[in-house]
């Protein structure tokens, strides 16, 4: 049986009210408006009142076509293939909204490329505030953690806690989702100690100035907060990455917008995924310490490990996300041993296997050459990360509800088996 049967047809050349429509199509009322601005469904106004009407034949195609998304081929557990709008990655380019990515996040702020991500329209000049209370909850539950606690962990906390302190977590409606992504970004990052005890009030301004405090303890240069604020636009969002699709899964369940956000933290701490920045940092750091990539290149190899921060699977040349923090990078105050070292692995590991540099290898030299702990990168990915996730969310939310529950292909013991002594 299926988690969702789809709601009796309606009867042709009727029209139906928002309530019937939302019916048959097994959604909220607000995603049958979320329907007609995208162009979906047309709707008229019904004379003398202020409801719309949909035309019954239009509503009913629009649910076969949800059906036949959500069951995929016959035999199969539903399509994994997702139509989204957010993001393309095509010939080594990837685009937010149709527009290049890195060109986009040249010339805007993390904070204006999340709003494009989320509404398809830009704000300059736009920032990022949280309530002080939700602040003040997220912090006293992170502080409560042991001091060894990860990054991702404080990040998973402190979700929870602003989660906890929303009164209105479980309204999915757009506007309240778009607030939630306002708030919840900049409690992230709130929510995370200062390095330095004398940058606790650091605060206000652009997101990535108040981040960089809470990932070293040097004071920053416009060079590396603008190295900075462009690697949290351009990790904004990168298609259906495993914790993009564990978010989406989540939203399909309707989970509220905290809980996506917590299911994309928990998948991110994985060495394949976002935590690969830091495997890349401590081998640079080796790099640095024994003058040659040769050794430490040799060691990674003959322990059976994949030298990290090369290669991309979507990206068959070079990552454009390591291209333009590589070139950022030139104008970062100590940032040439590093760059060097990043170099030499790539000659190096190049003698055999021609790979790319790919964004986990460009924001290693940023956290080396700017006295971060090797766990920065993660906490960066994490933060950049949520701003797609909400899109994501955001996008599934207008979907038929639980279309992603496939069905698993039982491979085990036939029945009927004896009862186990």
């Amino acid at each position: 049986m299926r988690d969702h049967e789809p709601a009796p047809g309606p009867r042709p050349g009727r029209r139906l009210s928002t309530r019937e429509t939302a019916e048959v199509l097994g959604v909220k009322p607000e995603t049958v408006y979320a329907y007609v601005s995208r162009g979906l469904l047309s709707s008229e106004r019904r004379p003398g009142s202020r409801s719309s009407t949909f035309d019954a034949k239009d509503v009913e195609a629009l649910a076969r076509r949800n059906r036949r998304e959500a069951a995929g081929s016959p035999g199969s557990g539903g399509d994994l293939s997702v139509r989204t709008r957010i993001t393309l990655i095509e010939e080594d380019r990837y685009y937010f909204r149709g527009v290049d990515a890195t060109e986009l996040a040249l010339g805007h702020s993390y904070e204006e490329v999340a709003e494009w991500l989320w509404t398809g329209r830009l704000s300059p000049g736009t920032t990022f505030a949280a309530p002080e209370t939700t602040v003040e909850v997220a912090r006293r539950a992170v502080n409560a953690l042991p001091e060894h606690t990860s990054p991702a962990d404080r990040l998973r906390v402190a979700a929870i806690a602003a989660a906890a302190e929303d009164p209105l977590r479980f309204d999915l409606a757009e506007e309240t989702v778009l607030g939630t992504g306002r708030i919840l970004i900049p409690t992230l990052v709130a929510a995370l100690p200062p390095v330095r005890h004398d940058h606790a009030d650091q605060d206000d301004g652009p997101l990535a100035h108040r981040l960089w405090h809470r990932l070293t303890g040097r004071r920053p240069d416009e060079a590396s907060l603008r190295v900075l604020d462009t690697a949290l636009a351009l990790l904004a969002d990168h298609d259906l990455a495993a914790s993009t699709l564990a978010v989406r899964v989540a939203a399909s369940a309707r989970a509220h917008a905290y809980a996506a956000v917590s299911a994309g933290l928990g998948v991110l701490e994985g060495p394949l995924h976002g935590a690969a920045s830091g495997l890349a940092h401590r081998m640079l750091l080796d790099v640095l310490d024994q003058g040659s990539a040769v050794p430490v290149i040799a060691d990674e190899l003959r322990a059976g490990r994949r030298v990290p921060g090369l290669g991309h699977r979507l990206y068959s040349g070079e990552d454009p996300r390591a291209r333009v923090l590589f070139g950022l990078l030139e104008q970062v105050p100590h940032a040439g041993s590093a760059l060097l070292a990043a170099r030499d692995v790539v000659a190096t590991t190049a003698r055999h296997t021609p790979l790319h540099a790919n964004v986990d290898l460009a924001l290693a030299v940023f956290t080396a050459s700017c006295g971060m702990p090797a766990t920065a990168g993660e906490t960066i990915f994490a933060v950049a990360r949520t701003a797609g996730w909400i899109a994501h969310a955001l996008e599934e939310y207008g979907e038929r509800p639980l279309r992603m529950r496939p069905s698993g292909h039982y491979v085990g013991p036939r029945p009927p088996q004896p009862l186990p002594r």
